[in-house]
C-alpha cells in the first residue's frame, strides 16, 4: 500500500478499532523492541479495512499496511482471498512487479480479531484526478504488459479467472436513453468466451489499485496493489477492466485508449474484433447500471462528481465508442 497516501489516511485512536488480538498478533511478529508507534486508517478501499502501523524500536524505524476483512461476505471467503493474495505477493517478490512485500498473513482469523494480511508500505499515491492523463494511461498499460508477461511456473498459477457478470445477471439502468445500446451489450456476451492465450492477470488491475509518483514527464508508478483477485486468463480482460475504470473516471475517450498504448507496449491482445469487443463489454456490465459500489471509494478520494447518473451515462458513452470501434 502506500507510503503517500497523506490525503487519504484519517486518524485514528487503534484502541477503539476492536482489534486487540489482531494487534497482539502484529507485535508478536516483530523484532525484539519494536512496538507500534501510530496507527491510521486509510481511505479508497471498500472489500477491506486498511490500517497504516507507524513502528519504532531499536532499529530504523519503517511502516506496514494491515489489511482486513470485517464484512461478512469477504469474512466468509476470507481463508481463498487472504491466502492466494498471501501467495502473489511471495511470486512478485522477486520480480520487477512493484509490490508490497508479505510480512504475515492470518486468512482465517485464528489469531485476529478478523482475517488480516500485514504487508510493507510502498512508496506513492493513487491519482484519480484528470492531471496528466495520457502519461498515466501509457504507464497503465506498461504495467500490464509487464505483469502479463511474467513467467509463472504451473504448480504456482492463480485459479482460472472468474466472470462477474453474465447475461441473466446483468442490471440495466432504468433511464437510460439509448436502451439498444445496453441490449445490444447484453446480446455480445450471450455466446461462450473466445478462445485466448492464458497469461497471469492483476484482474483487478485500474488506477484506484496503482499509485503513482511525480508529475508530467516524471511521472512513475511506484506500486500495485490488492492483489486479492489475481487470477489466470486472457489479457484483453485485465486490459478491458482497466479501461472501463478510465472511462468512469475520466470518460469514454480515455477508456479507449488503453488498449493502444498496451499493444504499443508490446502487449497481445486477440486478432479478432469481435473476440476483444466480448471481452470488453463483459466487463463493463460488470458495473451495470451504475458502478456505484466501486464509486464509493472514489468519492471518498475526492471524486464527488462521481455521481450515480454521471456514471450511468460514462458506462453508456463508453458501450457506444466500444460498438462503433470494434462493431
Amino acid at each position: 500500500m502506500a507510503e503517500g497516501e497523506s490525503a487519504a489516511v484519517v486518524e485514528t485512536d487503534a484502541d477503539d478499532l476492536g482489534w486487540s488480538n489482531t494487534r497482539a498478533w502484529v507485535e508478536q511478529s516483530f523484532r525484539p523492541g519494536d512496538r507500534i508507534r501510530a496507527v491510521e486508517k486509510l481511505r479508497g478501499g471498500w472489500t477491506s479495512q486498511m490500517r497504516r502501523l507507524d513502528v519504532e524500536g531499536e532499529g530504523k524505524q519503517y511502516s506496514l499496511v494491515l489489511r482486513s476483512f470485517v464484512k461478512p461476505f469477504f469474512v466468509k471467503h476470507s481463508p481463498g482471498l487472504l491466502t492466494r493474495e498471501a501467495d502473489v505477493l511471495r511470486l512478485l517478490a522477486d520480480t520487477a512487479v512493484p509490490a508490497a512485500r508479505l510480512h504475515s498473513v492470518d486468512a482465517a482469523a485464528e489469531h485476529c480479531d478478523h482475517p488480516s494480511l500485514l504487508m510493507s508500505l510502498l512508496p506513492g499515491n493513487l491519482r484519480l484526478d484528470g492531471e496528466d492523463i495520457e502519461r498515466k494511461t501509457e504507464l497503465l498499460a506498461r504495467q500490464l504488459v509487464m505483469i502479463h508477461k511474467l513467467l509463472v511456473p504451473e504448480e504456482s498459477r492463480p485459479r482460472t479467472y472468474q466472470a462477474w457478470t453474465s447475461p441473466e445477471r446483468v442490471r440495466l439502468p432504468e433511464a437510460s436513453k439509448r436502451p439498444k445500446v445496453w441490449q445490444r451489450a447484453v446480446d455480445v456476451i450471450r455466446r461462450p468466451p473466445p478462445a485466448y492465450r492464458p497469461c497471469f492477470l492483476h484482474r483487478d488491475f485500474h488506477p484506484g489499485n496503482v499509485l503513482f509518483t511525480g508529475e508530467g514527464s516524471g511521472l512513475t508508478i511506484t506500486g500495485v496493489v490488492d492483489w486479492v483477485e489475481t487470477s489466470w486468463g486472457p489479457a484483453d480482460l485485465d486490459v478491458a477492466h482497466c479501461s472501463t475504470a478510465l472511462a468512469l473516471l475520466h470518460g469514454a475517450p480515455a477508456g479507449m485508449q488503453l488498449a493502444d498504448h498496451y499493444v504499443a507496449a508490446g502487449g497481445t491482445l486477440s486478432d479478432d474484433p469481435g473476440d476483444h469487443l466480448y471481452w470488453r463489454v463483459l466487463d463493463a456490465l460488470a458495473f451495470a447500471p451504475d458502478a456505484e459500489k466501486v464509486a464509493e471509494p472514489w468519492r471518498e478520494l475526492g471524486r464527488k462528481d462521481l455521481t450515480s447518473s454521471a456514471l450511468a451515462q460514462c458506462l453508456e458513452d463508453y458501450l457506444q465508442a466500444l460498438f462503433s470501434r470494434y462493431g
